[in-house]
């Protein structure tokens, strides 16, 4: 069932690209530090450089549990999972490395060009191993849209950096964000050490002016029609039950009567 590889497989690398959210899974040292499974499903946020090496653009999120780990201890997994054609899990088995924003390190993975809002970090990882299962229990999905909530709140927190004297931090902006919330992890491990006091403008792409996917909701008319087919539904069913056990019960009856 479950095979194992060296590098990551060409054919693996084109199914990656397809995919359209991953896990990330990390821990400290110690026995009683917290085990971290984060997803991630922002597009173009994960890229292959080669068989032995990928990196994703890290989002700014309430925790920074994954970089505090690596910085410990460099281990990390990542997990794809096929919702859609056939079924498949992988595993990539990695060490990684973390370039937080404001470095030359961060600008050589993701210029402003490609900067997304609210991106804290390049998380490079080494893959040492890589792993296939069959997943068969996975649940089958319809991919509709990526959300923009994230990227729309961040965007507005780097507006008011960006309006800001430059020797200053808005309270209200991504960097006081990242200095309240992700300079350490549940555990008290190091986080974000550079960024939030980084002097580089936080400069991205994102339009304002792009579609806000929203959640299908019923209304009274649709809740009305479900509860109609679903009375109509229970009404079908009993009467084919009764049409069925009736003429059984009227022949036992017969009988019944006949030896009496």
């Amino acid at each position: 069932m479950a095979k194992y590889y060296d590098e990551i497989p060409e054919s693996l690398i084109e199914w990656i690209k397809k995919q359209h959210m991953f896990w990330v899974a990390s821990a400290p040292l110690g026995p009683g530090g917290h085990v971290n499974v984060s997803p991630k499903g922002t597009a173009d946020c994960f890229h292959v450089v080669n068989s032995h090496q990928v990196w994703y653009q890290d989002l700014t999120g309430s925790g920074v549990e994954t970089i505090s780990h690596i910085r410990e201890n460099g281990r990390i997994t990542i997990l794809f999972n096929s919702f859609e054609g056939p079924p498949r899990i992988l595993r990539l088995y990695g060490i990684g490395t973390v370039y937080e924003y404001g470095t030359q390190e961060y600008e050589s993975f993701i210029p402003p060009e490609a900067r997304k809002p609210g991106s804290r970090a390049a998380i490079v990882i080494d893959v040492y191993q890589c792993q296939t299962s069959c997943g068969y229990a996975v649940p089958i999905y319809n991919f509709a849209t990526h959300r923009t909530q994230l990227l729309r709140s961040f965007h507005m927190k780097e507006l008011h950096d960006r309006t800001t004297a430059f020797a200053e931090i808005n309270p209200k902006g991504l960097k006081a964000y990242w200095a309240l919330k992700n300079t350490s992890s549940v555990d008290g491990l190091p986080g974000l050490l550079t960024a939030p006091d980084s002097k580089v403008a936080c400069l991205s792409v994102f339009d304002e002016e792009g579609p806000r996917p929203k959640l299908h909701r019923l209304s009274s008319g649709d809740v009305k029609v479900l509860s109609t087919s679903a009375n109509l539904a229970i009404g079908f069913a009993i009467g084919a039950l009764v049409a069925t056990a009736l003429p059984r019960i009227l022949s036992f009856t017969g009988k019944f009567s006949t030896r009496a």
